[in-house]
């Protein structure tokens, strides 16, 4: 159990704000508009994402136990288990190509340190700069065990943490590693808004264009909202079992959503001002480009450029563990409490054949990339598989569990702690997790099948 109220908001916040705030929200609000999708995406996470989060953690604090366990244990002897072991599953897949990318941050960083990433460029010749970056990029990803080894240090990373357990290693590393993220996003967010042109970077995330606003993007939006809260992952119905009972389910749903927005804000504060300030082409920034390829571009020809690049790396290093270790976590806990094993032997038998199936991830750039499922690389399968299909509808079962065959009470006595706290937000809840979400996630499945 978490030990402390800090550790309850900086543990689950780790579990929000990570790769999807970091480096999957700048790519999407560059491909859908700018402050149209903000816009949108901001209201995704008020009228969708509190809520789901609500109900998740309610099943989790409720079902004390492990993704399945706390389905069964609310409703035994019933099929509602399926609905944690998707989200099992769900939290599985994506650690899989999580790690990957983890690994590319963490080479990134000892390129950043060393120098190398820097070595041979020159800082006059921007289309020359571009190219070569690019060109190192796509040989680091591409070739067999240069980004393996990277990849296996961020799961040895991860075990590590994971068998100190919920308070010495997760609760631990959450208190160091948020305030640290939160530091470093300051510091780069003072950097981009002194740079000049900044105000046409700011203009374009900040100022909605409303023919942007299509169906497409409000599915892209709503797709965000999920991946950013980690909404059908298993990882809210896990964390919410080490709540302490006096937890307040709703301002600590409502406290992590609104920090992990800002995180998402301050990451297009510091994109998108130092991406029309270099004067760089926005429609050629792409997923990974943005991050790996134009950054390091834009550090290149920084005063200082070295240290901003070793600082930005390892705030996305940050981010990253905090994504795969409550990824981690979710199977962990299901190994450890269905099969009984240690703490140690649960970590290991997670990890151990994540070392495989992240391996068949990273060489889906490489020795693997003439195989496909479905025209897709095992990489861009996964990502897509888990963002379209596998989140909307672990987050949908979720909701119509909690909101109509969980136990009579258990939603009511979660959200106000059995009668202990304000009662006033309790008939909007229930109203919200009863009839707009499940509608509104059907919007995003009907938004996978037109993708």
């Amino acid at each position: 159990m978490f030990k402390t109220k800090m550790g309850v908001i900086a543990a689950t916040l780790g579990s929000a704000v990570g790769l999807g705030s970091i480096w999957r929200f700048p790519a999407e609000a560059q491909e859908n508009g700018g402050g149209a999708f903000l816009l949108v995406y901001l209201a995704c996470v008020l009228i969708l994402g509190i809520p789901v989060m609500v109900a998740e953690l309610s099943i989790g604090r409720a079902g004390r136990s492990d993704a399945v366990g706390a389905f069964s244990n609310l409703r035994p002897r019933s099929g509602w288990w399926i609905g944690g072991a998707l989200g099992l599953l769900a939290s599985y897949l994506i650690l899989c190509f999580y790690m990957v990318v983890a690994g590319w941050t963490l080479e990134y960083l000892w390129d950043s340190l060393s120098g190398d990433l820097f070595s041979g460029i020159a800082s006059g010749d921007a289309a020359g700069m571009e190219q070569t970056f690019h060109s190192r990029m796509e040989a680091y990803i591409s070739s067999d065990w240069a980004p393996l080894i990277s990849t296996w240090g961020v799961i040895v990373m991860n075990a590590v943490i994971l068998i100190f357990g919920v308070q010495k290693g997760i609760e631990r590393a959450s208190n160091i590693m948020m305030p640290l993220l939160f530091v470093l996003l300051l510091v780069f967010c003072g950097f981009a808004l002194t740079l000049p042109g900044a105000a046409d970077g700011l203009r374009f995330f900040f100022h909605p264009d409303f023919s942007k606003m299509t169906w497409g993007m409000i599915g892209n939006a709503l797709g965000q909202t999920f991946f950013s809260l980690s909404l059908g992952i298993g990882i809210l119905v896990t964390y919410a079992s080490y709540y302490p009972s006096d937890t307040r389910l709703v301002p600590t749903s409502a406290t992590v959503s609104v920090l992990t927005t800002v995180v998402a804000v301050m990451m297009g504060v510091i994109i998108f001002p130092t991406v029309f300030s270099f004067g760089l082409d926005l429609d050629s920034l792409r997923g990974t480009t943005l991050v790996f390829v134009t950054l390091p571009e834009v550090f290149a020809q920084m005063p200082g450029g070295r240290g901003w690049s070793v600082l930005f790396f390892l705030l996305l290093l940050v981010a990253a563990l905090t994504s795969t270790l409550s990824l981690g976590e979710v199977s962990v806990a299901f190994v450890e409490k269905r099969l009984r094993r240690s703490r140690l032997s649960a970590t290991l038998i997670v990890m151990l054949p994540l070392l495989v199936f992240s391996a068949l991830c990273s060489l889906s750039f490489g020795a693997l990339s003439d195989f496909k499922i479905f025209g897709e690389t095992i990489f861009n399968f996964l990502d897509m598989f888990t963002t379209n299909w596998l989140l909307p509808i672990t987050a949908l079962v979720g909701v119509i569990f909690i909101g109509w065959f969980a136990p009579k009470g258990t939603l009511r006595g979660q959200v106000t702690n059995d009668g202990t706290v304000s009662r006033r937000i309790w008939p909007v809840m229930e109203f919200i997790i009863r009839y707009p979400a499940p509608l509104l996630i059907l919007v995003i499945l009907i938004s996978g099948l037109m993708k």
